[in-house]
């Protein structure tokens, strides 16, 4: 992200309410919390104590980064577009459409906006394990996560991903220990099915569950001779051929198979295939199988039309087979 000067809340809330009205979307698209009412539409469940709107606003976009496949220029419009002034606007029209947190990152923007312009936004932020960490440096981290403001944590998908393949899921279990001393709700997430499976297996103590989850029948999946588990990972050309920034669940109908068996919140994410998907088909298609969370990674344009779709698909999926967790 690009540097700008420091807004003081009048200039942040003119530049909200001006871009606002070049929108069409009025003056009160200010991003103050007095002037966003919660959206009675947007659904909610609980993880812990924490009321979380069944909608989660992935922060992806909200950190600065997002995925382009094989388009090289994806990522410098995105920039270009996401200033800071336009994500702290971004957070505002979320939680005036009942968003009420932000998933993985950004940490940094929903510290300011909850400070600058009076708003509440929660944060759920990931932890970074590895094998080389310290017990101390593990434990000085999730600290640091803890004081960005979270009400809840995860070990972040990438890192079970690696825990799980190496074999070291005990060091997985530890850092969930560790985390829950904090008396905070802890996740663990995973693109792998065997993320979930291992942590089932092994009475992994986590609270709930953070799992990719979408279908497969779009332009640029991976053929399916060419899937692997783990093929997003780091590593040899074998291992990682087929995979160009664009799938993150090889086996979805297994995927829903095994969490209806698991009696704990299930968080699912990568929800549209990283836009390959429609938010009607996405949305529906993760509830109806059993997702009682989807964090979705939304530009500010897309906030208020995925908002109003959720009341519809999560009524819908009140009768799916696996029972809501949260």
């Amino acid at each position: 992200m690009g540097q700008s000067k420091q807004l003081s809340r009048r200039d942040l809330l003119a530049a909200a309410s001006a871009a606002g009205l070049a929108t069409g979307m009025g003056a009160k698209t200010a991003l103050a919390a007095d002037d966003a009412a919660e959206n009675d539409s947007m659904p909610y469940g609980q993880i812990g104590n924490v009321r979380i709107s069944r909608l989660l606003l992935g922060g992806n976009l909200i950190s600065g980064w997002m995925h382009s496949r094989d388009l090289k220029y994806v990522n410098s419009l995105f920039r270009a577009y996401a200033t800071e002034e336009k994500i702290i606007e971004t957070l505002g029209i979320a939680e005036k459409h009942g968003v009420n947190t932000v998933f993985e990152s950004g940490a940094t923007f929903v510290a300011r906006y909850n400070r600058e312009c009076g708003g509440k936004m929660q944060f759920i932020p990931h932890i970074k394990v590895d094998l080389e960490q310290s017990d101390a440096a593990l434990e000085k981290h999730i600290q640091g996560q803890v004081d960005s403001g979270a009400v809840a944590l995860y070990v972040w998908g990438v890192s079970g991903d690696m825990l799980i393949q190496a074999g070291e899921v005990g060091r997985l279990a530890k850092a969930v220990e560790m985390a829950k001393k904090h008396g905070l709700p802890v996740g663990v997430g995973g693109h792998s099915l065997q993320v979930p499976v291992s942590c089932e297996k092994h009475g992994v103590p986590c609270d709930f569950y953070v799992k990719t989850f979408h279908k497969d029948d779009y332009a640029s999946a991976t053929p399916k001779p060419l899937r692997k588990d783990f093929m997003w990972s780091p590593g040899p050309k074998e291992r990682t051929e087929g995979f160009y920034d664009n799938m993150w669940c090889i086996d979805h109908e297994e995927t829903a198979r095994f969490m209806s068996t698991v009696k704990k919140p299930w968080l699912a994410f990568k929800v549209l295939a990283a836009g390959a998907y429609y938010p009607r088909d996405g949305f529906s298609f993760a509830f109806d199988s059993g997702a009682d969370f989807i964090a979705v990674g939304m530009l500010d344009f897309q906030i208020k039309a995925n908002s109003e779709l959720m009341p519809k698909v999560v009524r819908r999926a009140q009768d799916r087979p696996r029972p809501w967790m949260a």
